[in-house]
C-alpha cells in the first residue's frame, strides 16, 4: 500500500506543493520578521543598567538593580503561569510534543505572551537565550498559518518543523544550522517527504532575508583564528572528553532545578523566581559577563585575554545562572547562554595548555570556539548542528576538523555516560506535568520511540 504522505510529493500534486511551499515562505517571512523586532526590542531595553547607574552608584545601585530584575522576573512568571503556561522555558519541547501529536500550539496565547514576557524577562538580564522564544514564534506562525489553510497532518507537522527552522535562522542569522536542527534533533517526529523538506528550506531562508535586512549581514560572533595544526587535533578530541562530561552534568543541573523550583514555588508562590530576580539583578551590576543571554560575554572573550582563574570563576557562575534562569518559569532559551558557558570552559582549557606548551604553539580562542560546539553537541545530543552553528556563528571555517572532532567526542562521551538529550527530558517532564503518557500516542501511534 502506498505511504499517504509519500502520495502527496507525487508530480501531479505540484499545485499542492506550491501551495505548501508558499504557506512555508509565509511562515518565514513573518517569523523573520517578528523574530528580530523581538531581538532589535531586547537589546534596546538592555541598556538599563547603564541608565540606572547614571542616578545612582553603590549598595543603592546593587539593591535597585536587584528590586527591578525581580520585579521583572516575578511579572513575567505570573503572566506565563496564568495565561499560556506552554509559553515557559524554550518551546523546543513543546513543538516536538505537537509534532509528535501529544500537545497543542495553542498560538493564539502563545504569540503575545512569548513575546512580550519574553522580551522582558531577557531584557532584565536572566541568563536565557533568544533562540528557544522565536523558535516557538515561528512554529506558532506555522500553528496560525495551518489553522487558516487548510492541511494535512503530514503538512500539519512539516509546517511546525518550518515554522521552528525559521526561528532558529533567525535567532543566529545561520540558514543551514537551523534547516540541519529540525533533520538531527527532530528526526523521529519530523515527516520525511519532499515537500516538507522543501518547507524548512525555504523558511529558514526566507526567515534570514529578513533578519539580515532589518538586523545586518555579520556573523553574530565573528571570529578570526589561525587554523589550527594538525598534530592539535588530540587536544581537541580531550576537550570533548570534558565537553561531554559537563553536557551531562549540565542537563543534570537543568533537570533538578526545575523540580527544586517547583517545590519551592509549591510552598511560596513564585518564591523562585524572586530569588532567582534578586541574585541576577544584583550580579547584573556586580559582575555582569556572569549574567545575560551570553553574547556579549562571548564576543568580549574573543576579544580579550583574561586569567585562568577569572575564567573558572566565571564558567562556575554562568553554570548557576543559567540553570536558575531557566527554572524560574519565564521565556527563554539555552543555546545562547550554552554557548557563553563553553567558551569559557574551552578558553580555560586552551590557556592551561598554553601554559605548559611551547608559546605560540595554540591558539587558546581556538579551543573557545570549539567548546562552543562541544558542549551543544553533548547537551542536545545534535554533533552535527553543533559543528555547522559554531561555523555560521563565527565565520571561521578554518575550524572545521577541530569542530568536528571535539562535536563527535562530545556526543560519544555523553552517550557512553549515560547521559540523554535535554530536550527529550525536557518533552518527558512536560507530558508527565500534562498527565500525558507519551507511549500512548505519536506519528502513526507508535510513541515517542
Amino acid at each position: 500500500m502506498d505511504d499517504p504522505a509519500a502520495s502527496l510529493d507525487r508530480p501531479g500534486n505540484r499545485n499542492a506543493q506550491m501551495r505548501y511551499v508558499l504557506l512555508a515562505a509565509a511562515a518565514g517571512i513573518l517569523t523573520g520578521t517578528v523574530g528580530s523586532f523581538f531581538h532589535l526590542l531586547i537589546d534596546w531595553f538592555q541598556v538599563w543598567p547603564r541608565l540606572l547607574s547614571e542616578h545612582m552608584s553603590g549598595p543603592l545601585l546593587v539593591v535597585a538593580a536587584a528590586l527591578i530584575t525581580m520585579v521583572i522576573t516575578v511579572t513575567a512568571a505570573y503572566f506565563v503561569r496564568r495565561y499560556a503556561p506552554e509559553a515557559g522555558g524554550s518551546g523546543v519541547q513543546e513543538i516536538e510534543g505537537a509534532m509528535l501529536g501529544l500537545r497543542t500550539v495553542h498560538w493564539r496565547r502563545v504569540l503575545p505572551v512569548k513575546f512580550f514576557t519574553g522580551v522582558f524577562a531577557i531584557a532584565s538580564g536572566l541568563v536565557l537565550g533568544r533562540e528557544g522564544p522565536t523558535i516557538h514564534i515561528g512554529a506558532s506562525f506555522s500553528a496560525a498559518l495551518t489553522d487558516t489553510f487548510k492541511v494535512s497532518e503530514t503538512e500539519r507537522r512539516g509546517m511546525l518543523g518550518a515554522g521552528a527552522a525559521a526561528g532558529l535562522a533567525c535567532a543566529f542569522n545561520a540558514p543551514l544550522a537551523a534547516i540541519l536542527f529540525i533533520i538531527e534533533e527532530t528526526h523521529r517526529h519530523f515527516p520525511y517527504t519532499f515537500r516538507t523538506y522543501m518547507g524548512i528550506i525555504v523558511a529558514a531562508l526566507l526567515s534570514t532575508v529578513m533578519t539580515q535586512i532589518i538586523g545586518g549581514r555579520a556573523p553574530d560572533f565573528s571570529m578570526v583564528v589561525a587554523e589550527p595544526q594538525i598534530f592539535l587535533l588530540p587536544a581537541f578530541v580531550l576537550l570533548g572528553c570534558l565537553l561531554g562530561v559537563l553536557g551531562v552534568v549540565l542537563n543534570a543541573g537543568l533537570m533538578r532545578t526545575a523540580a527544586l523550583a517547583a517545590a519551592i514555588n509549591g510552598r511560596v508562590r513564585f518564591a523562585f523566581p524572586a530569588i532567582v530576580g534578586l541574585a541576577i539583578g544584583a550580579l547584573v551590576i556586580l559582575m555582569p559577563l556572569s549574567v545575560t543571554g551570553g553574547e556579549h560575554t562571548v564576543t568580549f572573550l574573543s576579544e580579550h585575554r583574561k586569567g585562568l582563574m577569572f575564567l573558572l570563576l566565571l564558567a562556575v557562575l554562568r553554570y548557576f545562572t543559567m540553570i536558575t534562569s531557566y527554572s524560574a518559569g519565564t521565556p527563554g532559551g539555552i543555546f545562547a547562554p550554552m554557548l557563553a558557558l563553553s567558551m569559557c570552559v574551552g578558553l580555560l582549557f586552551g590557556g592551561l595548555l598554553d601554559a605548559v606548551l611551547p608559546a605560540g604553539t595554540i591558539a587558546p580562542l581556538a579551543f573557545g570556539m570549539a567548546a562552543m560546539g562541544g558542549l551543544f553537541s553533548a547537551s542536545v545530543r545534535a554533533p552535527v548542528v553543533g559543528a555547522v552553528l559554531t561555523l555560521e556563528l563565527t565565520g571561521a571555517y578554518t575550524m572545521v576538523m577541530p569542530l568536528i572532532a571535539t562535536c563527535v567526542t562530545a556526543n560519544l562521551v555523553a552517550q557512553w555516560i549515560g547521559g540523554r538529550p535535554i530536550y527529550d527530558q525536557l518533552l518527558e517532564k512536560t507530558l508527565a506535568k500534562a498527565g500525558i503518557n507519551p507511549q500512548a500516542k505519536g506519528p502513526d501511534n507508535t510513541g515517542l520511540a
